[in-house]
């Protein structure tokens, strides 16, 4: 524990693997652009809450302004920031970890290439954080839903390094997220990544445009349908690359690919329609609109169709999802449950 550590845009996830961390003993720096939550955290310390229990601890929390004043620099960093800030966060935090240093992106979407431009790739790891629901509704409190994973046998953390080998390091940082939840060291990052993009591209933005939480879209067959055909379009685009995509939502990405099959289409209606969860709970893109913050839907839906476009492979579902997301992004569109009306006219449902 004798490692430095700082957690670049502690958001939802951040602050709640931070908290954790922090009341395990390890040396933890938050440093945020998001004023009254370093404020909430230096006066009242840091809350985390939820599923694995409630306790506040004593965090070093600090503005982006302060951090000129670091003069210890860090063994490695935590980079848990929106994935459009991904560039200039890593930026900034790099001149603060040591030479020998390294970076582990805890994020959704499709960020460990930019910070490997950044930091060089073999300074760089991802972190898959497997459904697991977090929110910050308030400064200074990251609140939990859902069941402690490791309580069912899965696995929420999966870290692993770019070149795809099993490390030292990638085991080292597995072992520190263990007190929080089961984790592993990967020799598949990039199928875990996609994966979990496809898990999140099914829900956040539907979540997001129509106000609805998690058993809300569970109950609604047209939520079904169209998350059953978001999820088909990744697992096909995410194929079509090559790449050795994991299990989607607890199916085989090989049957998500299928569900234009009338049988395995019904079989996934069927389980989707009992994924509502123990709470309606909103998806972290909802959580981002009700703020007033422009959405990660370019780096998520909108990763999808740029792949899909290089593989040949259409993808009608999440183009409809980035164009209302778009609107809702601009103000032109509100949230509604009408407007998942609006997608399936737009792919002619």
């Amino acid at each position: 524990m004798s490692d430095k550590i700082a957690i670049m845009g502690p958001g939802a996830v951040g602050s709640y693997v931070g908290a954790f961390l922090v009341r395990e003993g390890y040396d933890i720096t938050f440093i945020d652009m998001w004023p009254e939550h370093v404020e909430t955290m230096r006066a009242k310390g840091l809350r985390a809450s939820g599923s694995q229990g409630d306790f506040t601890v004593p965090v070093n929390a600090m503005h982006l302004t302060d951090a000129q004043g670091i003069t210890e620099m860090f063994d490695f960093a935590f980079i848990t920031v929106k994935s459009y800030d991904t560039e200039w966060a890593t930026h900034f935090i790099k001149r603060y970890v040591k030479p020998e240093g390294f970076f582990v992106s805890i994020q959704n979407c499709w960020n460990d290439p930019t910070v490997g431009e950044i930091v060089g790739a073999d300074r760089q790891l991802g972190c898959i954080a497997s459904h697991i629901e977090v929110a910050l509704w308030e400064p200074g409190h990251a609140n939990r839903g859902g069941e402690p994973g490791r309580d069912h046998g899965h696995t929420v953390f999966r870290v692993g390094e770019q070149s795809g080998q099993v490390t030292a390091r990638s085991e080292k940082i597995a072992g520190i997220l263990d007190c929080i939840d089961a984790a592993y060291a990967t020799d598949n990052l990039w199928g875990e990544r996609w994966a979990k993009l496809c898990q999140n591209s099914m829900g956040n933005a539907i979540s997001a445009m129509s106000d609805m939480g998690s058993q809300d879209m569970a109950q609604d067959p047209r939520c079904r349908a169209i998350r059953i055909h978001l999820a088909k379009e990744g697992a096909q685009v995410g194929l079509a690359h090559g790449l050795n995509v994991v299990d989607m939502q607890g199916k085989p990405a090989k049957l998500w690919a299928e569900a234009d099959k009338g049988d395995v289409y019904e079989e996934l209606d069927d389980y989707m329609s009992t994924r509502g969860g123990n709470t309606n709970w909103l998806a972290s893109m909802a959580q981002d609109v009700k703020k007033g913050r422009h959405s990660e839907i370019d780096y998520m839906n909108g990763l999808i169709c740029r792949k899909g476009r290089e593989a040949g492979v259409l993808t009608p579902f999440n183009d409809a999802i980035v164009d209302a997301m778009h609107g809702i992004d601009d103000g032109s569109l509100k949230p509604d449950p009408s407007v998942v009306d609006r997608i399936m006219r737009a792919v002619g449902r």
